[in-house]
């Protein structure tokens, strides 16, 4: 009864304000809907004057909660108000280029039916020179662009004028932007926009996470604390989550074997449905599963398509399309289509092995019954046995609420200098009027006046160590006092340089007959030879030639072929699916199972237990074992590869100090394996001492080659400084000539100027995002806080298998790796 006199008081106040809503409503009403409540809020906090973060689900009508909130103001204003000219009404952020056409196509439709003749138009990477040109002298009422394309706006004289005058920004997926480097450049942006016209309005949409109000902070931090709002929609997307549960339970499992051998029973869910989305986690992952799937049903070849981030902007064009028409019935795809490319809903979603993090899964099954009130069906594929226990977590999760916080980037100061470049090649900048925009902002909050005059003199003089090379002096001090960019040569690179999504160095791909089939990762292609045959968007394709950054390739009928693979496939386990999988297992041992996923499990699971321990809810399980290969010291957090990678580094390193000996590493999401040569007294050794996480911080930099993780760092941020330049269209530097530039540099901070803000930078991400520092210590202080139970089988157990594969894996062929892994588990199973 409340929420309905509160919905009736709402729709009151928005037809006090003129006649706007009114005819929203009308609308609404002849496509069959009606305003949900969170979108009612929304509109009526706009007219309010309000800036806000929108929390909905996907396919619950958040887009229509904001669009609707400019259009009702319009209305209400259309007789006296005039467009402001030179600016647009409405700029629309959207984090990836696919889903700025599913917003034009929602706008256009809106403001077709409403009768209003603005234009909408979207900027990004892919739209045409001449197009963009018009868009600076002629802009659209709504501009649906990128946090990149903002930046590059910013690059041309008279920027000011066209953002003088915008009304309203809206951020969507704000919870995608935040937890990376780009959220950061969307922040400056709106410093600036808001520093030249202070009664803009900020407005972001955002899925669920687990800090969503800090998230909602963070965007609004530049507004007035007493005109922000959090809209929750209260819509929970029903999702249902079925495993394709294997004919056996392999008792040994092994990472990476099991999905195909389960293609088969995705093809009956093919079938079986209208439309399908099968998500992968990798490229490479995705290529395979599309060539065997078609092996298995050749009937699918030209019902399915496959979609990745490296396949032409005109395939992926295509496959849109056709699946928004019909004419396909199935997708393999990876994270390209996680987020609104415009099609129909789907009927179902597969999942090919774990997500490894709740909000990732939800974001996909969301692909399915995308719209208000609909389930979500999601199948879920494990690529080796223990995954089910991922997958009944999983279940759990989403039951609870349980999703991952998005950790924010702070102080990048490789960010800071590309924006403060920005500026400088256009319109140059005031350094105190700038310095006060970004110290409104949540990532620049804390920067100190040294530290700010520290980033301008490294622009003008290229830092300390650099001073005396005249390629690093890239800003000067006009005589107004603007930091301005006078070389044009600078200014270009700059421009070509703008963004902070840094991948490894692309090679084109070509057909001798010259059709542009998309992009590979070079080291990839130096590994292969003219005539070696690999698949590729669907196709096998022999190697031709290799002229500059583009291979030359022609079409192949061989049914063999290397699959490109790409670095950084793996995704770590998030610490939500790392608590829920921990909760599996207990389940296990408190005989309180209630997943068939847990229940199918058991032969494993009594295995293990027969061969050595299930851990309780306050153990901790080591394993210490010998073999031929020699002495396996095996711990299990069930943290996550990323946590244990730092954490098998740190306690390999506090054993070698006690003991002379050292250790080959494996690490996966469930626990790390040290393997020496010498025997170990582990009753004496290992005790929560060595747990403890009193300097910390200096043990895992001194435990890892922490030298080296940090130059692998710096390429990254070096690159987004400007440090340096990874070459004009069509003439990339090679990645080694890159890797070898940045190491130089990183060498001379390292040993002339080591306060060097981006040196100092590249130390904090890679402790704080690579080796997650924080969680590696409330993992400490977990294991401190259980009774530690040592345990000696007498071989390999279920749960150390996998690791032992893991190793192996590095050595091995495919072929002897499988042979290897055959005689493994008959001698175990004896």
């Amino acid at each position: 009864m409340k929420s309905i006199s509160r919905r009736a008081s709402h729709i009151s106040v928005l037809k006090s304000y003129g006649p706007g809503y009114d005819v929203v409503n009308e609308w609404f009403v002849a496509q069959g809907w009606e305003p949900l409540d969170f979108q009612l809020e929304t509109w009526l906090a706009s007219l309010e004057g309000k800036n806000g973060l929108v929390n909905a689900p996907t396919g619950s009508g958040k887009t229509y909660s904001l669009l609707m909130a400019v259009l009702i103001g319009h209305l209400n204003h259309k007789p006296t108000t005039s467009i402001p000219s030179g600016s647009p009404v409405l700029i629309w952020i959207t984090p990836i280029r696919a889903l700025a056409k599913e917003i034009m196509l929602a706008c256009r439709r809106a403001l077709e039916g409403l009768d209003i003749p603005w234009r909408v138009e979207t900027r990004t990477g892919d739209t045409a020179t001449k197009e963009r040109k018009e868009q600076l002298t002629k802009p659209p009422e709504i501009l649906i662009t990128t946090p990149e394309s903002l930046h590059v706006i910013m690059t041309t004289p008279g920027y000011s004028d066209f953002y003088n005058n915008v009304r309203v920004v809206v951020a969507d997926e704000w919870h995608e932007l935040i937890g990376s480097k780009r959220g950061v450049q969307t922040e400056l942006a709106l410093s600036r926009i808001k520093g030249l016209n202070p009664s803009l309005k900020i407005w972001g949409i955002s899925a669920t996470i687990g800090n969503l109000e800090e998230a909602s902070d963070i965007l609004l931090c530049s507004t007035d604390p007493d005109k922000r709002v959090l809209v929750r929609s209260g819509l929970n997307k029903e999702i249902s989550l079925r495993s394709v549960i294997p004919d056996e339970i392999e008792r040994f499992p092994w990472a990476g074997h099991l999905g195909l051998k389960l293609a088969h029973r995705v093809v009956d869910i093919i079938r079986e449905s209208r439309s399908t989305l099968i998500f992968t986690n990798t490229r490479a992952q995705c290529e395979m599963w599309y060539q065997h799937l078609l092996e298995l049903d050749p009937d699918l070849s030209g019902l399915m398509a496959m979609h990745h981030g490296s396949i032409s902007r005109e395939l992926r064009d295509w496959v849109e399309d056709a699946l928004y028409d019909g004419k396909i019935r199935a997708v393999v795809c990876t994270s390209s289509l996680d987020l609104g490319v415009d099609f129909r809903p789907v009927d179902t979603i597969v999942q090919v092995g774990s997500p490894k993090g709740v909000a990732r899964f939800v974001q996909r099954a969301g692909r399915s019954g995308h719209q208000p009130g609909a389930q979500s069906s999601i199948w879920f594929v494990p690529t080796h046995a223990l995954e089910l226990v991922e997958a009944a977590g999983l279940r759990m999760a989403v039951s609870n609420g349980d999703l991952e916080e998005r950790m924010p980037y702070i102080r990048s100061f490789d960010v800071l200098i590309q924006y403060l470049m920005t500026l400088a090649v256009s319109e140059g900048f005031d350094a105190d009027i700038i310095f006060s925009e970004i110290r409104r902002t949540f990532s620049y909050s804390s920067l100190t006046q040294h530290e700010w005059n520290r980033v301008l003199s490294f622009l003008v003089y290229g830092s300390n160590s650099l001073q005396a090379y005249d390629e690093y002096k890239k800003v000067e001090i006009a005589q107004s006092g603007k930091y301005v960019v006078t070389d044009r040569r600078i200014a270009t690179k700059h421009r070509l340089s703008i963004g902070t999504i840094v991948s490894e160095t692309m090679m084109n791909i070509r057909l001798v007959k010259g059709t542009h089939l998309g992009s590979i990762e070079e080291w990839f292609i130096s590994h292969l030879n003219p005539g070696d045959v690999f698949w590729f968007s669907g196709r096998a394709l022999e190697l031709v030639r290799v002229k500059e950054m583009t291979a030359m390739v022609r079409l192949s009928n061989s049914k063999t072929g290397k699959i490109p693979s790409y670095q950084g496939g793996r995704m770590p386990l998030s610490s939500q699916m790392s608590r829920v999988l921990r909760e599996k297992i207990y389940s296990y041992t408190e005989d309180n199972i209630t997943d068939v996923e847990v229940e199918v499990l058991k032969p494993l699971f009594d295995m293990q237990a027969q061969k050595s321990v299930i851990p309780k809810r306050d153990e901790f399980l080591v394993e210490y074992f010998e073999s031929r290969e020699g002495h396996h010291l095996v711990m299990y957090p069930f943290e996550g590869r990323n946590v244990h990678e730092g954490m098998a580094a740190l306690i390999a390193k506090r054993l070698s100090m006690v003991l002379p000996i050292t250790f080959s590493i494996a690490m996966n999401d469930l626990g790390f394996e040290l393997l020496s040569d010498q025997e170990i007294d582990v009753e004496r050794l290992i005790t929560k001492e060595l747990f403890t996480t009193a300097n910390l911080g200096e043990d895992i930099l001194s435990s890892m080659n922490n030298v080296e993780m940090a130059r692998r760092r710096f390429r990254d941020i070096s690159r987004i400084s400007g440090l340096i330049f990874t070459g004009f269209p069509g003439k990339q530097k090679k990645e080694r000539h890159l890797q070898s530039s940045s190491q130089l540099l990183f060498d001379v901070f390292r040993e002339y100027e080591p306060d060097n803000l981006l040196y100092l930078q590249t130390y904090d991400e890679v402790m704080t995002f690579q080796l997650e520092e924080s969680r590696m210590r409330n993992c400490l202080l977990m294991i401190r806080d259980s009774h530690i139970l040592i345990s000696r089988p007498e071989k390999p157990t279920p749960f150390s298998f996998p690791l032992i594969v893991d190793r192996l894996r590095e050595k091995l062929t495919s072929e002897k790796l499988s042979d290897r892994i055959r005689k493994m588990t008959a001698e175990l199973e004896k």
